[in-house]
């Protein structure tokens, strides 16, 4: 498979928000925090000191997360999406991959994220690769949100 991980440009941005909005919706719906960020990616995620990235996958961009600065060296993973058409071929396992090597070379402490139960086969994939449920704080980032899981990077 001739899958690229490449970094975001501008010109990426409606991808961005379109590749998220589908998931959004098929499973919840999108809340204020999602428009916020996926209206305007580059100022609220690049300009804050965050990262996004792209799968690049025989000339089409067919997947993205994002890695949203919290704390110095700390970072949620989050707007992962695949396109349903692309499901299946592991390209969200790959990205995945690149995110943790991504915040192993720039000797980040931890990266966490936000999901819900419901979505059963990326909670498989986060655990596979390291992640551990952790409590759930009080004002909550998402409405979805039932299970916050952590990976600590400085202990792999």
């Amino acid at each position: 498979m001739s899958l690229r991980v490449i970094p975001f440009a501008p010109e990426y941005a409606d991808r961005f928000r379109d590749l998220n909005k589908v998931w959004l919706e098929e499973y919840f719906y999108v809340e204020p925090k999602d428009i916020v960020l996926l209206e305007d990616c580059e100022n609220t995620i690049i300009n804050k000191g965050g990262y996004i990235f792209f799968a690049e996958y025989e000339g089409s961009i067919v997947g993205c997360f994002s890695l949203i600065k919290l704390k110095e060296s700390i970072f949620e993973l989050g707007k992962m999406a695949v396109d349903k058409k692309y499901q299946g071929l592991k390209i969200g396992q790959q990205l995945l991959s690149f995110a943790i090597d991504w915040a192993k070379k720039n000797n980040w402490n931890k990266i966490i994220l936000y999901s819900n139960t419901k979505l059963d086969k990326a909670l498989y994939v986060y655990r596979k690769y390291g992640f551990k449920e952790v409590e759930l704080e009080k004002n909550l980032p998402y409405a979805r949100s039932d299970i916050k899981m952590e990976l600590e990077i400085n202990k792999l």
